[in-house]
Order: structure tokens, then sequence, then C-alpha cells
């Protein structure tokens, strides 16, 4: 086994972890140069008609888009993110650039832990040495042969890891910290040297977060007496998470993310996510499969956020993290996304929400006076903390009747069922309140509300008459369309929801 040496002082761990195998790659200043050399030529091709040229647009965007990660930063700061990456993505031509991410988030004092798989390169090892492997993942039966190849391979892709991580001047370290145990007699086959995780070493592990040290954590655990057993790699990660609290689990495969036909699932509630499972688990990919399995667990034992991500996509992890919609699959417990009822200090944010719009004379025009005096009537979807759309019911109780208005998604959560979600809300909100119809009136949408919302035209005489009135006043000239409501037994259907089979 190779071992790096450091010219740093030596770290001082808990000697009750006496027993790890410590190895220590160290920064190089003169690899960053090279490194930012060869991403500079790499990741940012010239773009037509800039050369030469000093582009203002290019300028702009970069500047927003650093406004916008900065008020992530205070939340992540000091907060531990566990990146598990497949074998396939420590071989792929990306991973210069992922690490070079790495040292994106370390410089905004994000601690990193890093765990990796070996499947693909146990694979290959086999087929290089005539010896048929038992199983690749971690999770079947693994022979003796099968397990030497794969702590082969494991190494291997350590090597990798820690060349990379030097050459973007990171301190890196492995150690020997899965406690693990024989996954034993599964369904009465013998699962030999696969290992199931029974503790993490914290002590060492938090020993080099705190000098700065990033930890690399192979699919690899050893029991009491020396024995040494595969583990899957997803499931060390969701219990090295869980045992250092981690914020978030970052899972980087070549599957990536989850589709639906030709559009990505964004996010997923933790309920979401076990329905996909339970109805769609025979045709997704066993990778896919088994990262939302652990997604789900890690979300029920208190990790906020696991994000799926494609790890052969450049910058996708950054996208992924710094920005509301992301560009992969997030799985989050329920605090990520909720209705609320608006309160005072939102108008600012309503009204800067719904500005184009009403320019664009889709919505009526509303003062702050006029929505103050019905704020009660007002309700936000928030993402992630993050205005991302509103609606109005208004109530006229004497006629048994409720009005949708002011409707609107966010131009970035645009076409992700945001919109029926809002307009359900609305729907059983105003089947609870006692409204046996609700209306809506509109001049450009009207379709929107009768293709996706069950909405009918009628005449405006069918309104109450206060309500008639001031439509007959704003000379709009809206159609005017209804719905008998229904109050369900279960809840509206999240967004990006799956299709029944």
């Amino acid at each position: 086994m190779k071992t790096w040496t450091s010219p740093l002082p030596p770290v001082n761990c808990d000697q009750k972890s006496g027993a790890t195998k410590v190895e220590i790659c160290p920064a190089s200043t003169e690899s960053r140069k090279i490194e930012e050399k060869k991403t500079h030529s790499a990741c940012s091709p010239l773009r037509p008609g800039s050369f030469g040229r000093f582009n203002l647009a290019d300028t702009l965007m970069k500047v927003s888009d650093l406004r916008s990660i900065l008020q992530y930063v205070p939340r992540f700061r000091e907060k531990i993110f566990v990146v598990a990456l497949d074998g396939e993505i420590a071989a792929s031509g990306n991973l210069s650039n992922l690490l070079l991410d790495l040292a994106v988030l370390r410089s905004l004092s994000i601690r990193i832990i890093i765990v990796h798989g070996c499947g693909a390169q146990l694979v290959q090892l086999g087929k290089e040495r005539g010896v048929t492997i038992s199983n690749s993942d971690g999770t079947g039966i693994t022979d003796e042969a099968t397990l030497k190849l794969g702590i082969e391979a494991s190494h291997e892709v350590l090597q990798e890891l820690m060349q990379g991580l030097s050459s973007v001047d990171l301190r890196a370290a492995y150690a020997n910290v899965i406690v693990a145990h024989p996954a034993g007699i599964l369904d009465g086959v013998d699962t030999l040297c696969t290992g199931k995780v029974e503790r993490v070493e914290t002590t060492t592990l938090q020993c080099f977060l705190n000098e700065g040290i990033i930890p690399v954590i192979l699919p690899l655990g050893f029991d009491g007496e020396g024995r040494t057993f595969r583990v899957n790699s997803d499931s060390v990660a969701l219990e090295v998470a869980e045992a250092m609290r981690a914020l978030k689990i970052i899972y980087l495969s070549t599957e990536g993310t989850l589709w639906v036909g030709e559009s990505i699932v964004r996010q997923l509630s933790v309920a979401e996510t076990e329905d996909v499972l339970r109805r769609k688990r025979a045709v997704l990919d066993p990778s896919i499969v088994s990262k939302l399995e652990h997604a789900s667990r890690a979300c029920r034992r208190g990790i906020a956020r696991v994000h799926l991500l494609d790890g052969t996509e450049n910058e996708a992890l950054l996208s992924e993290i710094f920005s509301h919609e992301g560009i992969g699959t997030m799985v989050y417990s329920n605090e990520y996304q909720q209705m609320r009822r608006a309160l005072k200090k939102d108008l600012k944010g309503i009204m800067a929400l719904i500005k184009e719009s009403i320019a664009n004379a889709e919505l009526v025009k509303r003062s702050r006076a006029d929505m103050l005096a019905a704020l009660d009537d007002y309700w936000l979807l928030e993402i992630d903390r993050h205005l991302a759309g509103c609606v109005a019911i208004h109530f006229y109780p004497e006629h048994e009747a409720a009005e949708l208005a002011c409707l609107y998604v966010a131009k970035s959560h645009e076409g992700q069922g945001f919109g029926r979600k809002l307009m359900a809300f609305a729907e059983q909100l105003a089947a609870k309140k006692g409204a046996k119809c609700l209306y809506a009136l509109s001049t450009q949408a009207y379709n929107f509300f009768q293709q996706k919302g069950g909405f009918s035209e009628v005449s405006p005489d069918e309104l109450p008459p206060e309500r008639r009135r001031k439509w007959e006043a704003s000379g709009r000239n809206s159609k005017v369309m209804r719905k008998a409501t229904v109050l369900s037994t279960k809840p509206p259907a999240p967004p990006q929801s799956l299709p029944q089979p």
C-alpha cells in the first residue's frame, strides 16, 4: 500500500484511536497553478463573439451568481457535507473538476468527508484477472476472491483521489473508521465477506476535520479481530453522515438523477420517495434505487437534505448546492417545502414576485394597501425558505363560495407543477371552510384553469354580487370560471409526482 507523507506538523489525534491507520496527502501549490491553467482551458471555452472583447452580460451574470451564493455561506459555514462518489465517477474525466469544486466548498469553510465506491474498478480487475466477481456493489455475496480484488480496487480509487486532492491544494487522509460485522445469512444465503456498518469512529473523523483535513473513507470495514469486510458505499455514506450529524449527503453517480420521461424530478419529500420506490422499483436502475432508499433513511434519521447528481456533468455539484432550483434530484425532510400564510413582512417580496405579471396585465393591479387589507387571504409557497409562489383565497361565506386569485409561480420554478399545487391547495382550503364552489377570473390564463384545474367558464352573472360589481368596475373583461369544490381525504398530489402505473 502506498503511504503519503506530509511535511506538515503531525495531527494530534485522540490516543483511543491509536489503531487507526492514517495516510495524509499534502497540498501542492505548484500543482494548483497547473490545475488552474488546465481548468481554464478545459472548462471555460470562449463564447462566440467574446474573443478579445469585454463581455458585460457574462460579467453581470457572474456577479449575480456570486450574490446568490453568498446567501448560503452563513448557513453552510462549518457544516459537514458527506460526498459519496461511485467508482465510475472516480474513473471519469470529470473527477478533476469535482475535486476543484470541493476546493471551492472548503474555501467557504464547509467541512467535507469523502466516501467512495469501487464497483467499476472491481469489475474491471475481475476481467483482467479472469476472476468471476460474486458481487460488485457490496450488497450481495462477497467471496474471498472478490474481497481480495475489492481491497485492491478500493486502494486504486484511494490513490486517484489522494493525487487529485493534492493537485487542488487540499489535504486529505485515509483512516479505517468503519467498524463492521458480517452481514450474515440473508434469505437463507450466507453473504460471506459482505459486511454491515456497526459503528463509525467519529473521534478520528472529527480530529481530521478540526485540522482542515478531508477524510476519505473506503467501502471496507473491519471488525475487532482484524477481519476485512466489503461494505456498500451508499450505506457507509449514510452511517457516516448520521454519526457526524452532517447537513447533507451528496451522491455522485453516472445514473445521477431521477427521471420521469424526459424530465428530471427536482425534489421529493421522504413520503414521495418511498412511494416512488414502492411503485417504480422494478423499472428504476439499481443504482438509483439504492440511493433513493438511503436518501429516505437519511432524512428520517435527521439529515436535512440528500442530493442525487450526475457526477459526469461539469459544475453539477456547485450548481446543485448554490441554487434554489438545483439541477439534480433532492430528497428532503418536511421543512424544505411548505405552504404558509403571508405575513406583513412578506408584502415587499410578494409585490416584487408579481410585479412583471401585473405589468403584462396577467394579474390585476394590487396596491400595498389593498394587499394589507386582505393579508389573511394570501398564502405563500416556500422552497428552502425562499418565496416560490403565492395564491390568495377570498371568501364569500354568505354565498358558500370562494375565489382563487393572485396565483403566481416564480420564473425559476416554472414547469415543475407548483401552479397545480397552489391551485389544489386553494380548492382544499375553500372546501374545508365550507365553500361549495371556487371561482377564478383571468384574462390570459383561463386555459390553464380549465385544462389543469377542471374549471368551466360561466357567466359573470354567476359571481356573488359584491364580486360582480368589482368585475364591472375593473374593465378587464376577465373570463369567469367556476368549479365545485371536493374535499379530499388525502393531501394534494405533490409537484412532479410520478404517474400512476
